[in-house]
């Protein structure tokens, strides 16, 4: 049984440090999902192992709400496998998830997390190419999607609103009775991330959002992730570190290897760390 929650808005700011450490966070005003304690995702103590191999190990770690947290780490960290067990792809062999302080993510299936709040961007975009702009938004819009109410749906003007802001915010608005086949890559890209915030998500998951992308591109996802931040929680998987500098604003950035963290702390921390120096950066 899913969990019933309200659309989210973030009302307040508590500037003392949360449970993540350097974090400030805010509270949600949000029914179904308890963040009183100032973290929206805490994973404690989480093993999965495939087949005697061990792809996360032991692995703690908290989410503030409205926080963007970068999670870097070489091929083999474990970072996607962590956001499997998120999402409900994989289920730990160890360990516990929870969304808010009262979710047990790892008793859920894929669908219901996604309906209780979290989504999830893979690093290729998935668009319905044949559809405009405007209906991508549209169909990924957060609505009853039984076949009759389908067929027979008429957009409120506070929906129509709402696809508004959303093609503002991407800058999509030039575009919106185009193709989403005709897009660029990074356009594409954009559209997911809009697709995902019709849905209403407390976090959004973002693989390697920039992968593939222009400079120019890269730069603009920058800045719609940064206009992001405080509205949703974030976690950025990526290996670019000169766009995690972009993003990460002095915030936190964990470095997990072999399937556990192996550091965190602001950008310039974790770059000068020898350990980060020595598995990741390679210097």
């Amino acid at each position: 049984m899913t969990t019933a929650i309200q659309p989210v808005t973030l009302f307040s700011a508590d500037e003392s440090n949360g449970p993540g450490g350097e974090a400030s966070y805010g509270h949600f005003k949000t029914q179904g999902v308890d963040t009183t304690h100032g973290a929206i995702l805490y994973l404690e103590s989480i093993s999965v192992v495939f087949d005697g191999f061990r792809a996360l190990n032991d692995l703690s770690l908290d989410i503030g709400v409205g926080e963007l947290r970068c999670i870097i780490g070489p091929n083999g960290a474990g970072k996607t496998t962590m956001m499997d067990v998120i999402t409900g792809k994989t289920k730990p062999t160890a360990g516990t998830a929870f969304f808010g302080q009262n979710i047990d993510l790892t008793k859920m299936h894929e669908a219901q997390i996604a309906d209780v709040g979290i989504g999830r961007k893979f690093q290729r975009p998935t668009v319905f190419e044949q559809h405009t702009v405007f209906e991508n938004l549209e169909l990924a819009m957060k609505t009853n999607k039984r076949v009759r109410p389908t067929l027979f749906a008429r957009l409120t003007g506070a929906q129509r609103d709402k696809i508004g802001e959303t093609l503002a915010l991407l800058r999509l608005t030039a575009e919106c009775h185009r193709p989403a086949g005709l897009l660029s890559h990074g356009q594409k890209q954009w559209l997911e991330i809009g697709m995902l915030l019709m849905q209403e998500p407390l976090l959004l998951l973002l693989d390697e959002p920039v992968a593939g992308m222009t400079d120019a591109e890269t730069e603009r996802t920058g800045e719609l992730l940064n206009e992001l931040r405080g509205k949703h929680s974030l976690v950025v998987v990526e290996h670019d570190m000169d766009f995690v500098s972009q993003i990460s604003q002095g915030g936190k950035v964990t470095v997990l290897c072999e399937g556990s963290v192996l550091a965190q702390g602001t950008m310039e921390q974790v770059q000068s760390d020898p350990r980060v120096i020595e598995v990741y950066l390679g210097r």
